[in-house]
């Protein structure tokens, strides 16, 4: 079978990054115990700075994992990292429907090909005050329950300590810490071949979240809101009362 990847291109993003982000950040991970070392697996964790693509990308690759992720389409124009995102398989993300649609299909096989794939369920950085996960997308249920892929809950702290979202406000020094962890996969037998209903997508979605949020809640020591932050309405609102939406539509890794 082709490779839909440059085994070269995707060792040489390992050999320079791996002890660049070491050597900028102190890394602490528990949890990762339940990173499957093969076979197809979702990874859903939570978003928070523009930093959390590499603390994760380094997480999964510590373990084992090469990450595909889902980036926004406008990163494939650029010179060079275009390029290079296409040589390490990554999945381009189009605000279109039809796009979107595309999207979920090469991350169906991506999944089929045993990748694992890192889906931001929140679709963009967390809006909430407090940085709590959001509301999220319904794309990475749809993408577990079409795929049959395992969702593995991923929680991180201290990335908004480097670069806040919105900010261009580096702060690398002094050396900052980042926690992560992994959680076992998301019971998410009760939806597992029924019909993709928006219902059924949205309480798929909340199951994950709130797995998502346990995880946060453990790594800062604290409770987290009863409701989750809504950016569509600007304000906390039940997930049961947000639209289903078949896939997130931006951000680094963001889908």
């Amino acid at each position: 079978m082709t490779k839909a990847y440059s085994p070269t291109w995707r060792l040489i993003s390992v050999i320079v990054l791996r002890p660049l982000l070491t050597t900028l950040i102190r890394n602490k991970w528990s949890g990762t115990e339940n990173i499957p070392r093969k076979g197809p697996v979702i990874i859903a964790p939570n978003h928070v700075s523009y930093v959390d693509w590499g603390t994760d990308a380094l997480f999964l690759q510590a373990n084992g994992r090469y990450p595909t992720f889902m980036i926004k389409s406008s990163m494939f124009n650029v010179t060079f990292i275009g390029w290079f995102l296409h040589k390490a398989g990554q999945l381009p993300v189009h605000r279109g429907r039809a796009d979107a649609a595309l999207v979920l299909k090469q991350a169906e096989q991506a999944l089929a090909r045993g990748a694992a794939v890192v889906v931001y369920p929140e679709s963009t950085a967390s809006r909430d005050p407090d940085l709590w996960p959001m509301v999220a997308k319904t794309g990475v249920a749809r993408l577990a329950l079409t795929s049959g892929a395992p969702v593995i809950p991923v929680a991180h702290w201290g990335t908004h300590h480097i670069l806040r979202y919105g900010s261009k406000d580096l702060k690398l020094f002094p050396r900052k810490t980042v926690r992560t962890v992994a959680g076992p996969p998301v019971d998410l037998s009760k939806w597992e071949g029924g019909r993709l209903t928006g219902t059924a997508l949205r309480e798929a979605t909340a199951a994950i979240m709130a797995d998502v949020t346990g995880l946060v809640a453990g790594l800062r020591g604290e409770e987290p809101p009863a409701v989750p932050y809504d950016p569509a309405t600007s304000a906390a609102t039940s997930l049961a009362t947000s639209p289903a939406q078949p896939l997130p539509a931006d951000g680094p890794a963001d889908a």
